[in-house]
């Protein structure tokens, strides 16, 4: 078996296009045949909106990487700490808010090498445990996590335009 050579990069503000493009691409093929059109126009347009992304790219609690591979960028890994958290999870936690990988890139070990990533930078900040939420419906990603040793620990909303949806905290500590 030939092992992808996978680099990690931390984005800046000059990468925000190409995140917009991968964050709307990955969605998408994620979540759109299970949510209406215009639910999904309207959370694409404002979740991914240029702005919104380059404000999130230099929140000093959020933290951006790129998973590069001679065939392009495979992937992205969002974490964010203290008051960057989507939820008040304390001072000792890490948040992987997103953890998006093309599909071409699927299978290929890039999920893993991001994870990895994130608790290099857990510890590297000192945080106690990583966590993070999702769908309930997306049973792949569940999968993944709980292989990764992350544990069910609670629920919350997503709201998906008027729908409330249910994400499961997952947690793992380190």
């Amino acid at each position: 078996m030939i092992r992808l050579e996978i680099l990690i990069r931390r984005l800046n503000s000059q990468d925000v296009q190409e995140l917009q493009t991968i964050s709307i691409e990955t969605f998408k093929e994620t979540f759109e045949a299970d949510n209406s059109e215009e639910h999904m126009v309207d959370y694409l347009r404002t979740a991914y909106d240029l702005d919104k992304l380059t404000a999130e790219l230099n929140n000093r609690d959020s933290y951006f990487y790129f998973a590069e591979t001679k065939d392009g960028t495979a992937g992205y890994l969002k974490l964010n700490k203290l008051d960057a958290q989507s939820e008040d999870m304390g001072s000792d936690a890490l948040e992987v808010e997103r953890i998006y990988v093309r599909s071409a890139f699927h299978r290929q070990g890039i999920g893993k090498v991001l994870m990895k990533k994130a608790y290099d930078v857990a510890v590297e900040k000192e945080k106690s445990k990583v966590w993070l939420g999702v769908w309930e419906h997306n049973h792949k990603a569940r999968a993944f996590y709980e292989a990764q040793g992350f544990v069910k620990t609670g629920e919350h909303v997503f709201m998906m335009g008027d729908d409330a949806q249910t994400d499961y905290i997952y947690e793992k500590t380190l």
